[in-house]
């Protein structure tokens, strides 16, 4: 079950990436993203207003937003402590997300899709890495060739992108997109470390209003002051969409990393089978170019996700 969720959720941020590109274009970054975080607070703000006054609406189903739903054995006698200690573990992941976030919005804006898609699918290998560190976990030669060929598309692209003028050493866009990779891959590893105490609702409920709180810091601090030096911002219709489109696969992520079998290092490798998707988004809707050599990056990645797959079954 936890592969087929994992593969929704490749699906819907896809979809996402496509969202952010479209809402981007010609508009300041930073109140996107804050918008970004306010609709996504308020999708989720009846599991938050449940949670936060008790009412027990979801009680019982995978919708429960209750911290230690499905983890009875968290909470333990000291609840108070024991909440307190899960709204700062929510905290911590909102902090690491953003941060994420800022980055790879400012390369998304500057960047072809069809650049960008590929340089997040490879971010699984820096998870794998990390889960093999520290959650000891092993991936069998089946998984191995899926993460290598994955690994192969990366030095394609940056050979392909020289076609438009962008220089994967030089290009400070191609490094924010590089750093926000990075970064993601830290917060994929928390995620599993986070899910097997709090429940998935729990997470993605407060998580995406903590975010909405530090947003609207960084906005106040950041882009009020220099506001009228930047690019303006301007309404798109695309910007509700971003939030729509991370919530579902947040939740088909957060749901898959809740089962106990799961593997961070395959549900991540997975997920990034979302350039797919953008990838066709990018020549349907934004007409990009220098197609027939990335579409070689896209082939290998396909075949490293069929790899994966059947290496998981």
């Amino acid at each position: 079950m936890w592969l087929l969720l994992s593969f929704a959720s490749a699906a819907l941020l896809g979809l996402y990436d496509a969202s952010k590109k479209a809402a981007l274009k010609d508009n300041a970054v930073l109140p996107v993203l804050l918008l970004n975080t306010i609709f996504a607070t308020v999708i989720f703000s009846p599991f938050i207003v449940s949670d936060l006054f008790g009412t027990g609406w979801f009680s019982g189903t995978p919708l429960d937003p209750s911290p230690f739903a499905g983890h009875p054995e968290t909470s333990g006698s000291t609840a108070g402590g024991s909440l307190l200690h899960a709204h700062l573990l929510v905290i911590i992941k909102a902090f690491i997300v953003l941060t994420s976030w800022i980055f790879g919005y400012f390369g998304l804006k500057h960047l072809p899709i069809t650049i960008v898609g590929p340089i997040n699918a490879t971010r699984p290998v820096l998870v794998l890495v990390g889960a093999m560190l520290i959650f000891g976990e092993r991936l069998n030669w089946c998984q191995w060739v899926g993460v290598l060929l994955a690994m192969a598309s990366l030095f394609l692209l940056s050979r392909s992108s020289k076609k438009e003028s962008v220089d994967f050493g030089k290009n400070k866009w191609i490094w924010a997109v590089a750093a926000a990779a990075v970064i993601g891959a830290i917060s994929g590893l928390y995620d599993k470390y986070i899910m097997t105490e709090l429940s998935p609702m729990f997470v993605q409920g407060w998580y995406n209003f903590y975010q909405m709180v530090l947003m609207g810091i960084v906005i106040l601090i950041i882009w009020l002051p220099l506001r009228k030096k930047t690019t303006p911002f301007r309404w798109s219709w695309a910007i509700p969409l971003i939030s729509i489109f991370i919530s579902a696969a947040d939740f088909a992520y957060f749901s898959a990393l809740n089962q106990p079998d799961s593997m961070i290092s395959v549900v991540s490798l997975i997920r990034r089978g979302s350039v797919l998707v953008s990838f066709a988004c990018g020549v349907l809707i934004f007409r990009e170019r220098n197609l027939k050599a990335k579409a070689i990056d896209l082939l290998l990645i396909l075949i490293g996700m069929i790899f994966i797959y059947f290496g998981s079954k």
